[in-house]
């Protein structure tokens, strides 16, 4: 069982480093209490979630000199920790010493400014927190004038750069349904059941919207026959390297125990079959239709890793989809879901059965609606959707 808990660090030019610790569960978030005193130098907020084997990190380096435009953390994992992968920086580790590089848009920081990025990796026999943080060479809590980095910061490579701009006038797909003018799904929108359809039903709603006046409504039914979804009519199967999509749902009943989808993609590398976004064990998780593979893996470790899909408000979501390689990144609100990340390094509990298929995945079209595959029903809307080859902000 995995025992999760946060930790945060601060560092003192005149005084010895203290860890305090907060009990945070990870399906609501870390919490991080920074102390009142401020020092020169830098500030780290290093929050931990840990299971046997694995944990992953939130960074958040504060910026207590003058203002730097360009960003360059190190420190030292001493007990075996290896770093595996990264998202908001580019993290590399060299033995022990592990380096974290800004991303091209959050390089400056003015005075107190800060930057936060996460880190996932492995342990063996201990975990502990690292006590020499250095900010552009300069240790956290030192004084002085903070230098520029060495060497210009590379640009982070995609889907783990975040969107810039919830602007999606050039993307593919880029709707708020006002131009829906009936109850039914009409023009770039059209009603869709992709293996039976049964008592499910979508339709234009005008009196629920993320914003103007329409949305799209599911209503789902329970029992693998009611397949309901509105499939866009826009070819993705060129797409890319990386494919971004983002929209806003809004849903009425939590996410079940069992199986269901409310986002499905066909893709043509597993011969039109879907890739699927939906929920299991009460959490968010991808699933490949040819394999049945999950992203995170269902154990109790890879769930606690994902999360659950708040009801009765209007969330934000967001995907980035490799391609060219076996590489899924998944945003709620500006979140990225540890256990809804895959990249090339099988992580056990995360995406080791998902990375053993080797081929990238190739989406061609989005549906957006509801299917169960035994118990399970819910009411969705969907408002604000974008799908393009760059990233799209909420």
């Amino acid at each position: 069982m995995r025992t999760p808990h946060s930790r945060l660090l601060r560092r003192s030019w005149a005084a010895a480093l203290a860890a305090v610790g907060s009990v945070a569960l990870l399906v609501s978030g870390f919490v991080a209490t920074p102390t009142s005193a401020a020092e020169a130098g830098c500030r780290v907020d290093y929050t931990v979630d840990q299971w046997p084997g694995g944990y992953t990190a939130q960074v958040k380096v504060t910026n207590l000199g003058p203002a730097v435009d360009g960003w360059r953390l190190t420190w030292t994992h001493a007990d075996g920790q290896q770093v595996t992968s990264a998202w908001n920086a580019t993290v590399t580790q060299t033995g022990a010493s592990v380096v974290a590089v800004n991303a091209d848009w959050n390089g400056s920081l003015a005075t107190d400014g800060s930057a936060e990025f996460g880190v996932q990796g492995t342990w063996s026999s201990t975990n502990p927190d690292p006590t020499d943080f250095a900010l552009n060479g300069v240790a956290c809590g030192g004084t002085g004038t903070t230098p520029p980095p060495t060497t210009p910061p590379p640009t982070a490579p995609p889907p783990t750069t975040p969107p810039p701009s919830a602007d999606c006038g050039s993307a593919v797909v880029c709707s708020d349904f006002e131009d829906q003018t009936g109850t039914t799904p009409s023009g770039a929108w059209q009603f869709a059941a992709p293996d039976c359809q049964g008592t499910g039903t979508a339709t234009v709603d005008t009196s629920v919207a993320h914003s103007g006046s329409r949305s799209l409504r599911i209503d789902g039914s329970a029992g693998y026959c009611n397949h309901a979804f509105v499939a866009s009519t826009a070819d993705l199967s060129s797409l890319g390297p990386v494919m971004y999509v983002r929209m806003w749902v809004r849903h009425t009943t939590a996410l079940p125990a069992a199986h269901v989808t409310f986002v499905s993609l066909p893709d043509s590398s597993q011969d039109g079959r879907a890739l699927r976004v939906g929920g299991q064990n009460g959490a968010l998780q991808w699933n490949r239709e040819t394999d049945d593979a999950t992203l995170p893996a269902q154990s109790p470790a890879g769930v606690a890793q994902s999360r659950p899909l708040p009801t009765g408000s209007w969330q934000c979501l967001r995907f980035a989809i490799d391609t060219t390689a076996p590489g899924l990144d998944t945003w709620l609100g500006d979140e990225q879901i540890p256990g809804l990340h895959a990249d090339g390094v099988p992580t056990q509990d995360i995406d080791e059965q998902w990375l053993a298929r080797t081929t990238p995945p190739r989406p061609t079209a989005l549906r957006l609606g509801w299917e169960s595959y035994g118990t399970g029903d819910d009411t969705l809307w969907f408002d604000d959707v974008a799908v393009g080859s760059s990233p799209i902000g909420c």
